[in-house]
């Protein structure tokens, strides 16, 4: 495990771009784990639950945590897909970028419902129910 993502499964999209990251993760750099676990704090006590609502976490194998595009950047560029994400991290572009993906991660339910999706994943719908690993 390279990088391990804490993401609110119950994010229909969230979980949507977790499954299709998945999917592109043939060597298993990447750990999934749903913030909404009922034993997250236990397993995971280092990581703040209501904070990794509001702005996705990860860490690397060193235990450094990654925040918001940090995570989406590292993540994609370690399955080697979607090279644009890396645009996001430019100096210029990160700024506005960041503002945005905050804005997106507050509305993200909103989001989904507009999108076509549910406004909220349970076990029967757009998750697994389960951690990705």
């Amino acid at each position: 495990m390279q990088l391990r993502i804490f993401y609110d499964a119950q994010c229909p999209l969230c979980a949507a771009e977790m499954r299709q990251l998945k999917s592109f993760d043939t060597h298993q750099l990447i750990e999934l784990q749903d913030i909404n676990q009922t034993n997250f704090k236990q397993r995971f006590p280092h990581i703040n639950r209501r904070k990794a609502a509001n702005i996705l976490h990860a860490e690397n194998a060193q235990g450094e945590l990654l925040f918001g595009l940090d995570v989406t950047a590292k993540a994609w560029g370690l399955v080697q897909q979607k090279p644009w994400i890396q645009w996001l991290r430019k100096p210029i572009i990160r700024c506005v970028a960041d503002r945005g993906y905050l804005l997106f991660a507050k509305h993200r339910y909103r989001i989904s419902a507009l999108v076509g999706r549910h406004t909220k994943c349970d076990s029967q719908h757009c998750g697994t129910g389960k951690n990705l690993n």
